[in-house]
Parts: structure tokens; sequence; C-alpha cells
């Protein structure tokens, strides 16, 4: 097994930097890739052809003509707070992408489970004559494709808000839809589900076997498309237009991307659908000027033990003893995803852990600084720039990429992956439990 060390850290519960070994130049990495930018761009076309849809469908979609997409705003004073409580200075101007704002469903998931939806209603209405491209796809409002779509159903296993994102889409549109969900998931998430109309199944066993039994009861019939965190390319697509988008915001708050100027982004991850689309999408658009991470609880760090010992979807965490067991709800898997991890090894920087303590913490310091509400697993990413200033092992990975001296210009950007739709009094509980958390440490 490669990494031994690693894997002992791992084992152990510890917060651990984990910097890929395997990493190649952005145009070696592409070489051998099933996917290229085209796919992206393919992905884009696609929303933008759905968008007058969505504008009327889901009017706070309205104002941006109904393109799904989230603010990037700077963080400063969040920035001067960690600094001063890790004793730090974190390198370059800090910015945090609010997915966790994305309008319908409020987390990353609007990105690729929305798209996974779109893509298949509009293959069945292309297969049906009753659509084609060059329309305006307002025509899916009428009632004879509510008509259509009620004969087909959707299916898929989640710990949330994946969940939400396929459900409200899906019964949109007129799908019969099922949304497994494992012991992780909250309940606020399943009361909205069903308040939509969605059939939602529970699991006293966590999000492997939730997919699992969701793949199983929609496999041999024709008319159940499930959707497939694990191995989707279609959901990897639909996260990866996010650097498209990004590129423009970019250029219009004029914060350049290049070898003097890099990025370094810093995504919360689970199975590895999400912030694998994020990652390849931004390698793709901003090439070696960005060094991305995948950012993990210490308790369920299946990519980072995948891709540090090879083995990617053949390890679960609980093989080497782990439980699994995290606040972070979107975060709780056990096993990565293989096609995410061998598709992702020679693009991204590395992995890295962090606990639930520390990611309420977090969570309680963004709100007192921004006035920013997320849910814990939101907070995975925030962690990142605080290693990148303290941690030996990313001191060293800036050495051997030589970028130390561009770090002064650098971006460092979080990516907030969901909390909108949380619940105000859950929002509390959260933020309490936070401010318990700073006082102890």
């Amino acid at each position: 097994m490669k990494n031994p060390e690693i894997v002992q850290k791992i084992r152990r519960l510890e917060e651990t930097v984990f910097i890929n070994p395997s990493k190649l130049p952005e145009s070696e990495a592409e070489r051998g890739c099933p996917l290229t930018m085209r796919d992206i761009e393919d992905a884009d076309e696609r929303l933008r052809r759905f968008a007058p849809y969505l504008a009327e469908a889901f009017p706070e979609t309205a104002p941006s003509g109904g393109i799904i997409e989230s603010p990037l705003r700077e963080i400063s004073a969040m920035q001067a707070e960690l600094d001063r409580e890790y004793d730090c200075r974190i390198p370059g101007k800090l910015y945090v992408k609010l997915d966790s704002h994305l309008p319908i469903s409020g987390s990353i998931k609007a990105r690729g489970g929305i798209y996974e939806v779109l893509k298949t209603a509009e293959d069945i209405a292309f297969e049906s004559g009753m659509l084609k491209k060059e329309d305006d796809y307002r025509v899916l409002l009428e009632p004879r494709f509510r008509e259509l779509f009620s004969r087909y159903s959707i299916a898929v296993g989640s710990t949330g808000n994946l969940g939400l994102s396929i459900g409200i889409m899906s019964a949109k549109l007129g799908f019969r839809v099922t949304v497994h969900m494992s012991a992780d998931a909250r309940e606020w998430k399943k009361k909205l589900l069903r308040s939509r109309g969605v059939n939602v199944v529970e699991y006293a066993s966590d999000y492997s076997i939730a997919v699992a039994e969701g793949r199983k009861k929609a496999e041999g019939d024709p008319y159940c498309h499930f959707v497939d965190d694990e191995n989707s390319k279609t959901l990897f697509l639909g996260y990866s237009v996010a650097a498209l988008r990004l590129k423009k915001q970019f250029e219009e708050q004029k914060i350049p991307v290049d070898a003097s100027h890099p990025i370094f982004v810093y995504v919360p991850c689970g199975v590895g659908g999400g912030p694998g689309g994020v990652c390849f999408g931004i390698k793709q658009v901003f090439g070696d000027a960005a060094h991305c991470f995948f950012a993990e609880p210490t308790h369920s760090c299946c990519m980072m033990l995948g891709m540090a010992t090879g083995l990617h979807n053949e390890i679960n965490v609980q093989d080497i003893g782990l439980d699994n067991r995290t606040a972070a709800d979107g975060l709780a898997v056990g096993r990565p995803s293989g096609f995410v991890g061998k598709v992702m090894t020679p693009f991204m920087s590395g992995c890295y852990s962090l606990s639930d303590e520390r990611m309420f913490a977090l969570l309680a310091e963004l709100v007192n600084t921004e006035n920013i509400h997320l849910e814990p697993s939101a907070l995975a990413g925030m962690y990142g720039p605080v290693l990148l200033a303290k941690d030996p092992a990313m001191r060293e990975y800036i050495y051997k990429e030589g970028i130390g001296d561009a770090l002064g210009n650098s971006t460092q950007l979080v990516w907030a992956t969901g909390g909108n739709m949380v619940p105000e009094d859950e929002q509390e509980k959260y933020y309490q439990r936070g401010v318990e958390e700073r006082r102890k440490n």
C-alpha cells in the first residue's frame, strides 16, 4: 500500500495534509484525460438552452436570465481573523465562492444535480420528437411535457444536498422522483423534499448503502434514470461549468490569474463528483496557475485515502477503522468515486482533513466577521489557506512548484458548498456549537 505514513495519520484521526506526488503539468495531465474543454463547453451550451425555461419556472433565477450562478466575494475581515486566530499570514487575498447561495437548491449540487436532470429531460424530449435544439425551451412549461416526463422516474442516493437538487428539479419538470437518503441526512432536508412531492426512502446506514439500494431499485426499469453520484460523467461536467463562470467573475472584478498570480482553490469533498468537476473545470480554464485541494472531515476522508493509497474506490475508510461519522453530512462518505479519483489524480495538488470541531469554530468565525451563514461541511475549505501559510508539507509544495515569489499576488479561493437553505433554528444551533468550540480553544 502506498503512503503508509498518511494512512497511519488518517487511522489516528489526525488532521492530515497529503500532497499528491502524481500531479502532472497541465499539458501532460490533459493528454491522458477522457474529458476535454469541449465537453465543458457542451454542458455550458445546454444550460444556456434551458435558461429561458429556468427563468420562468424558478423566478429567483430571472435576474440572471435563468443562469444558475453564485456570487464571488472577498472576505478580508475573515482573513484578518484567521491570521490572528492561527498566528499566521495568509498570502494574497481571501475570497469565498458562495455556492451556498446558488438559486433553486442552495448548494453546489444545484450545478451537477440540476444539470443531469435537465440533460435527461432534454434527451427524452428530443427522442419523443417534441423538442428540437433551436426551440424556445419555455415550451417545457406546457402540460404536454409534464405528461411526457410523468411517464419516467428519476432516482438518486444522497446524504442530503444532491437529493435536494435532483428532487426539486425533477418534480418541477414532472418526473416521478425517489431520493434514497442515508442516516446522515438532516430531517429538514427530508421534509422539504416531501413537501415538493418527492418520495424519500430512509436508511439507517450510510451513504454507500443508500446509493447501492437506489441503484438496485432502478435497475431493470427502462423508464427510470438513476443519478449515479459515484460514477456520473454528466454530473461531473455540470459542476465543471462553474470554471467558465468563475473566469468571467475574475475578469469583472479585475482579479488576474497567471503564473505570477496563482490561484489556490479549496473545495469540500465527499464522494468527489462536485469538487472533482469544479477542480477539473478550473484546471482546464486556468492550467498550471491553479492549485486545487480537496478538504475532508477526519472521520470520512475517503478521497485522501483513495488517492494516497492508489486504491481509489477499492478502499473504504471503515477498512482502516474509521467510523465515517461527521456533522458535515454532505461529506459523510466512506468510499470515494473511482471515476473521479482516477480522472483527477494528475490534476490535483492534494487533499487535507480537519476535525468537526474546527469546522464549527470556523463557521462561527465567518458569521462573526462576514455575517455569512453556512452549513458545517461548507467550512472544510476555510482551513486550507491557514495550512498553506503554516503547514510544512504545504511549504514544501510551494518550493517544489517554484511559486514562492508569486504567493503575495495569489488568490485564495474557498468554495462554500452549502447552507443557504438551512432553517434559521438549525443555523443558530450550528453557530452556538461553533461559539462553544472557539471557547474551548
